[in-house]
């Protein structure tokens, strides 16, 4: 189990030395986190710290992973160690910054981490205690990883296996962008050909909280048609909420897909091909 409801977050908090971890985006993050956060928790910023701080979107998209060691560095100034539980939420219902850091953590080889289901919203719902202003962690030493451990797939691995039938491109994108309808973000409009789309959004109920788990895999074995997970990638726009849709399936006990971190905002500024429609 890696997601939990935010009703269990007590047990947790009581039962194991855990930091919680707040991780948002946009230029306002830190202001958001410092009106209201779960008690005890501690900042991390989707642009400066889950994310490489001068992005060129050409070259790995508006959202590339930092080094190894800058994570690594992170992890040890918000204390936390291969030991320790980590509990983390965003604002935006788990679908955004929260399954980055998840996705990174995982990727960094540690074992025990939690996302709460509907993010902040369902923590305010469930009476849990809420803070204002910034809490000072308890620093360690820098995180033990050299390299991410989970599979990350290049634009050419991807055009490769967007024209194998035997594997499967997911793109995690709301289906008005994914057929070029308009592009809110980035420069061009459609999707890369032979993908599929399965947006993020499914992978939650109509209150914002997480399918279970069985949900979750009858969703997505379906989808996947039998195919092997290492011959699956995941992308969206910049490599942030496809992290969404692999801790859905690694919920649902399918794990092993590729992210592509570059995803749209990489592909279509590089002349690549471009498809629209469905």
């Amino acid at each position: 189990m890696q997601i939990i409801r935010a009703e269990e977050i007590r047990h947790i908090l009581e039962s194991e030395k855990t930091v919680i971890i707040d991780a948002r985006g946009g230029p306002d993050a830190l202001e958001r986190f410092r009106s209201a956060h779960l008690e005890n928790a501690l900042f991390a910023d989707l642009e400066t710290d889950l994310s490489e701080k001068t992005p060129n979107a050409a070259h790995g998209g508006r959202h590339p992973l930092p080094a190894p060691a800058t994570f690594a560095k992170l992890l040890g100034k918000l204390g936390i160690t291969p030991e320790t539980t980590v509990l983390v939420y965003d604002d935006k219902k788990g679908a955004n910054a929260a399954a980055r850091f998840w996705w990174m953590l995982k990727a960094a080889g540690h074992a025990k981490v939690y996302v709460v289901s509907g993010g902040l919203d369902s923590i305010i719902k469930a009476n849990l205690p809420i803070s204002k202003g910034i809490s000072t962690p308890t620093s360690a030493a820098d995180y033990p990883f050299t390299n991410w451990t989970l599979p990350i797939a290049d634009a050419d691995q991807v055009a490769e296996s967007a024209e194998n039938p035997e594997f499967l491109v997911i793109d995690v994108r709301e289906n008005y962008r994914f057929i070029g309808e308009s592009e809110p973000i980035d420069l061009v409009a459609g999707h890369i050909p032979g993908a599929e789309n399965i947006p993020f959004a499914g992978n939650l109920d109509k209150d914002g909280n997480f399918l279970s788990s069985e949900e979750l895999a009858e969703k997505y074995k379906s989808a996947l048609g039998g195919r092997d997970l290492t011959k699956v990638i995941v992308h969206c726009g910049s490599g942030v909420t496809a992290c969404h849709t692999l801790l859905a399936l690694s919920e649902a006990g399918l794990d092993g897909a590729s992210l592509y971190v570059g995803s749209w905002s990489e592909w279509s500024r590089n002349d690549r091909p471009v498809a629209t429609g469905n």
